[in-house]
């Protein structure tokens, strides 16, 4: 370690239905970092044993790490997949420990709030995807002053509960004059239905990740003036401002984790990750194993 960083023991670590799904099914684009052998993960829990001369009164404090790069000979992308971390102290931010697992929802939470941040700028009124980050993002849009927007969902389980917005199957929705519509379930196919639900002027984010090129139909872009953006990464200050909110009792982490399973059978959680169509956000339990 330098003077700057500290040591986390890994308590947590989140398996992320984008970006891993793709690393595990074969099918991740070419990305800056790509490359075998590599330690995946960005939604990291754990707490400081041991800090640099610059950070030792941080040590004991329970830490979000949204990845690390401190490998030899592997690649890492994103680095947070492992029972001990070094990172720059200010790379690692304390949480309230009393959130355990849940603080590896911070990661998306933070995407969610890249998409629709605190100044307002959009504020969704269709989503696309009932996963966590599309839920994330529907209660951010709530708690940021938005009025509750519709949310897609073409998994009939994910459509069951109770919410304080609408779910429902894209078919089931008739409307077609939508001004803010941000998809999150990673699927091109849908672009052309978007496009087809603006109205005019209308803008769609893209906020899944995509492994195919995406492609649309130019006309009905064309009628209604339609606007495309990208989100892109989370920045530091969405981190910042999600554990704010969270602090404050704004914004719930709750009822999103539904699969834990122990990090010495990597082999058995990621299968049920992705295969197991319950299966909402599967944590993994590092504790012991460092």
């Amino acid at each position: 370690m330098g003077s700057d960083d500290v040591l986390v023991d890994v308590e947590w670590s989140g398996i992320s239905s984008g970006t891993e799904r793709l690393l595990w099914s074969g099918l991740m684009p070419e990305f800056p970092g790509m490359g075998y052998p590599l330690v995946p993960g960005y939604e990291t829990v754990g707490r400081i044993t041991a800090a640099g001369a610059n950070n030792e009164e941080r040590i004991g404090s329970t830490v979000f790490v949204p990845g690390a790069n401190a490998f030899k000979s592997v690649r890492s992308l994103f680095g947070g997949a492992a029972g001990r971390l070094v990172v720059p102290s200010a790379r690692a931010p304390a949480i309230n420990e009393a959130l355990t697992d849940r603080g590896t929802l911070f990661a998306l939470a933070a995407t969610a709030h890249h998409i629709a941040p605190s100044n307002g700028a959009f504020l969704p009124e269709l989503i696309v995807g009932h996963g966590v980050l599309g839920r994330l993002l529907a209660r951010l849009t709530i708690c940021q002053g938005g009025s509750p927007p519709t949310v897609w969902e073409v998994n009939a389980g994910r459509r069951v509960g109770d919410f304080p917005y609408p779910v429902m199957a894209p078919g089931d929705d008739a409307r077609t004059n939508y001004s803010r519509i941000c998809d999150v379930s990673g699927s091109g196919e849908v672009l052309d239905d978007l496009i087809g639900r603006l109205a005019p002027g209308g803008e769609i984010v893209l906020a899944g990740f995509y492994s195919e090129p995406l492609a649309f139909a130019f006309a009905p872009a064309f009628m209604r003036e339609a606007r495309l953006r990208i989100a892109a990464q989370w920045q530091p200050s969405d981190l910042a401002a999600v554990i704010a909110l969270v602090a404050a009792g704004r914004l719930s982490l709750e009822g999103l984790i539904t699969n834990r399973a122990t990090a010495a059978r990597p082999d058995i959680a990621y299968q049920q990750a992705f295969q197991d169509d319950a299966c909402l956000k599967l944590v993994l339990d590092w504790r012991g194993l460092s």
